[in-house]
């Protein structure tokens, strides 16, 4: 019988070590490549931004360019489409008598509905599911889902020392395409470059980045330098391409097993192991709570005592409160795409509470707006800044001040932005968007 296959391409924009695109390529005669062009969010919808920022789409665009270019080179091409999973899935399998589907493994619950539905609706349709965009297999840890630690702590001290599977090899060839390269949907970036463009899509460009990092040593100061607020070598920076999975986890972690065994070993490229174990940890976290990584009252029930004042949201979002280092920081995110890590605590924290805003507004802005986008660390961090997550010690509240005399002492970074042109008056409004009559203006 002859085996036409349809991979979906979602969060492992890469050719290197993708399990899922290897297996597809072992198990069919055709295949389909597809990519599905979100053109909204996918938080719950009551905190649905309309669209995708520029800057987020534009990398999109360019990940999936750069993809589209590799895969011509082992025979293949692209297939694109704006529509739904449910759509796009229904037109393929109804006009090339689909025989198996491939993806990597899901980790959000309304994907994971929706691949169900599917797979409801198309029993005769072999659906695989592949462990692709992890440090480690489930087979390897010590606990079922349902038992992950309730911090971050204890995983790590349970799963830092388990030996990461090697990086699959790249498939040398791939089946052919039932569908005409020339037939296609074009996937052409019509986003303009701009100076401010801090990062470029797709795999190409993540290898690049992977390989001049560790050449010009810098992993040997990272603890050190990466609670920094601007510029591209405080931290490695790796977070975009492993968002959209031009770059997979366990190609950081070769290339960094490398760099200490020729260069150095020390705390700093122990860190950066660190950082990728929290990745792993929010990834098991989204496994375990699904759908209630959105909840108000988070994954122990406690609701915050917060609510939503629009005018308060509408001056965070655009970087016109009273604290100029999260005016500067807002300002770097929607020009950018991009905020640092210690930014973006800081700018959550003032969020639920100088603002006492409702968290999953700031976390469906983060997710419209930054070009590293990941679900499950996104909603997981904001819960645990809210109070609600996985956090053992409760509130995280920052002295704003004081974190500005820390890390931007001479208010360089506040300059550059314009952070220090905020409205000094956080309401000009009441709650029902009343004006408050002694206001200043």
């Amino acid at each position: 019988m002859h085996q036409i296959g349809l991979l979906w391409f979602n969060n492992d924009f890469r050719i290197g070590d993708n399990a899922t695109l290897l297996r597809a390529s072992e198990e069919v005669d055709q295949l389909i490549c597809l990519a599905l062009i979100p053109s909204e969010t996918t938080a719950p919808d009551k905190f649905k931004p309309a669209t995708l920022s520029t800057p987020r789409r534009k990398f999109l665009n360019q990940s999936l360019e750069d993809l589209d270019r590799n895969l011509n080179a082992l025979g293949q091409h692209l297939v694109v489409s704006q529509h739904s999973i449910e759509d796009s899935f229904s037109k393929l399998i109804a006009q090339h008598n689909i025989t198996h589907v491939f993806c990597s493994q899901i980790n959000g619950s309304y994907e994971t509905n929706q691949w169900q539905n599917l797979i409801k609706h198309y029993p005769m349709i072999n659906f695989h599911q592949v462990a692709n965009n992890r440090l480690f297999e489930s087979s390897q840890l010590p606990f079922a889902t349902a038992e992950l630690p309730n911090s971050f702590s204890k995983f790590r001290r349970q799963v830092e020392d388990i030996q990461v599977i090697n990086a699959a090899p790249s498939p040398k060839k791939l089946p052919a395409s039932p569908i005409p390269k020339s037939s296609r949907q074009s996937i052409k970036s019509h986003f303009k470059t701009s100076n401010r463009d801090l990062f470029k899509g797709g795999e190409s460009s993540a290898r690049q980045h992977v390989t001049d990092y560790f050449q010009r040593g810098l992993a040997s100061t990272y603890k050190e330098t990466r609670n920094g607020l601007d510029g591209m070598d405080y931290s490695t920076k790796f977070s975009p391409w492993l968002a959209n999975g031009c770059l997979s986890p366990r190609q950081v972690l070769t290339e960094l097993h490398r760099y200490e065994r020729q260069v150095e070993r020390n705390e700093s490229t122990y860190w950066i192991y660190f950082e990728l174990l929290w990745r792993e940890y929010f990834k098991c976290y989204a496994d375990k709570y699904g759908h209630r990584i959105f909840a108000f009252s988070g994954i122990n029930g406690r609701r915050p005592t917060t609510s939503f004042y629009p005018q308060r949201f509408q001056k965070w979002c655009q970087g016109n409160t009273p604290y100029p280092i999260v005016n500067a920081c807002m300002k770097q995110l929607n020009s950018t795409g991009y905020m640092s890590n210690r930014g973006r605590q800081l700018v959550a924290s003032c969020f639920v509470h100088e603002l006492d805003l409702d968290w999953r507004y700031g976390a469906s802005y983060m997710e419209q707006q930054l070009i590293d986008y990941d679900m499950a660390s996104n909603w997981g961090n904001w819960q645990y800044l809210a109070g609600v997550g996985a956090d053992p010690r409760g509130h995280r509240r920052f002295d704003l001040d004081k974190q500005t005399q820390i890390y931007d002492p001479k208010g360089q970074f506040i300059k550059r932005w314009q952070g220090d042109r905020g409205d000094p008056v956080l309401d000009t409004n009441d709650i029902v968007d009343w004006p408050i009559a002694n206001a200043e203006t």
